[in-house]
């Protein structure tokens, strides 16, 4: 069964770390893109970073220098380092696959 399934998320003061993982159950996890995303109450969702199957990366504006995207091809793995963090990151945290394969997502509240 092709699965993702998101892990790490959780309640973290701002100012504060959290690293979220994913784990694909896919074949072949090294020949895909990887991304996260995330979406807060009322807000669209954004993609937040991306990692191709090289380990190019790309982020959103907002997440810039403070979030790190990678990758393990060895456990089917994407992680999100996620440092610095604002009360405007609180989001559900989703993983996908070429866009086309999603996770349930993880919650990651930071407040004080």
């Amino acid at each position: 069964q092709v699965q993702l399934v998101e892990s790490g998320g959780g309640l973290v003061q701002p100012g504060g770390s959290l690293t979220l993982s994913c784990v694909a159950s896919v074949s072949a996890f090294n020949l895909y893109t990887a991304q996260w995303h995330r979406q807060a109450p009322g807000k669209q969702r954004e993609l937040v970073a991306e990692i191709g199957k090289n380990s190019a990366t790309n982020y959103a504006d907002s997440v810039k220098g403070r979030f790190i995207v990678s990758r393990d091809n060895a456990k089917n793995t994407v992680y999100l380092q996620m440092n610095s963090l604002k009360a405007e990151d609180t989001a559900v945290y989703y993983c996908s696959l070429n866009y086309a394969i999603w996770g349930q997502g993880t919650q990651v509240t930071v407040s004080s």
